[in-house]
């Protein structure tokens, strides 16, 4: 990654290894969980996050405190720090683990008990679970943490951005460490009530990005977390290397809150910035893993953009969304994850639910069954409503 532009030229920045991935999903608790779920041809029936054992995490008391998203947060922060071998306190490791809505589920409690007991019996622990910090303010006390805590709170983008703001913290030389990901828990009436009312939930609650009969989204929930590192730190302490972020970058449409730029040139902008912080050229790309939530105007207008960047060879894509559905925020972190084993077993997951690609797309969507290919670098995309674009790109390690 590229860190600053000086007269004399651009100053390369630091190698930014990833060392753990974590992962809590409808698919189940864990990487490997959500692996297995996602080279099937069919989707988990629900989207919704079963019942887990947390308790090495704390006590019931102290589970309670935690709102689900900051809870999902951090039992996918507690799966990638164990693989990545680290041990805490650390005062220079950062963490950025963000969220779309932060706390809803507690803020929704809360009120029903303030309508129904009156105020004082609001919980005091009402502030601090609702909050949308809270999920990395969790991460960074649990392992000890004393770097930038921060959170991005960009709509769907934002699990992207926090990847993409973690590794520039890395390759800076802010931080030798950033845990870097996204939670979300918003399946409640009030949140679904309002995607369907502005007409962009599916009519059939079926996703299947980019087909010619897409809908609309359906709902999802859960967490991504990944480990970034100096390249060299990691080295230097015999940790194993799973991926290197390379390049990434975020812009703005300027267009509409929730409608994409038809002409996609935000998004453009978004990958070309981001080809050019990794000094890739566009043909080096051998994968894109898409933002696809399964809306027409939001499916077509990745595939403009795809298009413009790439060209009538543009890599082969799939979209994760059709088998966990849209999760918001943590989207764009789980489908950074996916990145990362997409690289590292050298397989490309099919897109659930997508059995005919529309004709207008053009792209090579990969369906029905997973694809074997050669894949050395992959592009994720996130785009978010308030026009947030989000990008980055991950490459493969070799042994």
């Amino acid at each position: 990654m590229r860190v600053a532009v000086t007269p004399s030229g651009p100053v390369a920045g630091r190698r930014v290894a990833v060392t753990g991935l974590g992962a809590l999903t409808c698919a189940g608790v864990g990487v490997e969980a959500l692996w297995e779920a996602l080279i099937k041809p069919e989707a988990p029936a629900s989207k919704r996050i079963a019942t887990f054992d947390a308790s090495h995490l704390g006590g019931p008391k102290e589970l309670r405190r935690f709102d689900p998203f900051a809870l999902y947060a951090l039992m996918a922060a507690d799966e990638a720090w164990r693989q990545s071998g680290l041990e805490g306190p650390l005062d220079d490791a950062g963490s950025i683990v963000t969220t779309g809505i932060g706390g809803l589920q507690t803020t929704l409690e809360q009120d029903a008990v303030l309508n129904l007991k009156g105020p004082d019996r609001v919980s005091p622990f009402l502030v601090p679970m609702m909050m949308p910090n809270a999920a990395t303010a969790a991460v960074s006390m649990r392992f000890g943490l004393g770097g930038p805590c921060e959170t991005v709170t960009t709509a769907c983008a934002a699990g992207t951005h926090a990847i993409g703001n973690a590794a520039r913290l890395v390759a800076s030389g802010r931080c030798n460490v950033a845990v870097a990901g996204g939670a979300e828990a918003v399946m409640v009436e009030i949140a679904e009530a309002g995607f369907r009312n502005m007409t962009a939930l599916s009519s059939l609650d079926l996703s299947r990005p980019f087909d010619v009969d897409r809908d609309g989204f359906v709902m999802g929930e859960g967490a991504g977390v990944l480990v970034l590192e100096d390249w060299d730190h990691a080295l230097a302490r015999g940790a194993t290397i799973l991926a290197e972020v390379v390049g990434a970058a975020s812009t703005a449409d300027a267009h509409h809150i929730t409608a994409p730029d038809p002409s996609g040139r935000g998004a453009v902008r978004c990958m070309e910035l981001a080809l050019a912080d990794a000094d890739l050229e566009a043909a080096a790309v051998s994968h894109i893993n898409a933002h696809g939530t399964s809306t027409p105007l939001n499916d077509f207008a990745e595939s403009v953009a795809v298009r413009r960047v790439f060209g009538d060879d543009a890599p082969v894509t799939t979209s994760i969304k059709g088998h966990l559905g849209h999760s918001l925020a943590a989207a764009g972190a789980l489908e950074g994850v996916a990145s990362v084993l997409t690289l590292q077993r050298q397989l490309i997951p099919p897109t659930a639910g997508t059995t005919v690609v529309d004709p207008e797309v053009g792209l090579d969507v990969v369906i029905g069954a997973p694809r074997a290919a050669d894949v050395e670098v992959v592009l994720s995309n996130s785009f978010g409503f308030g026009g947030h674009n989000g990008s980055v790109i991950f490459r493969r390690v070799r042994d």
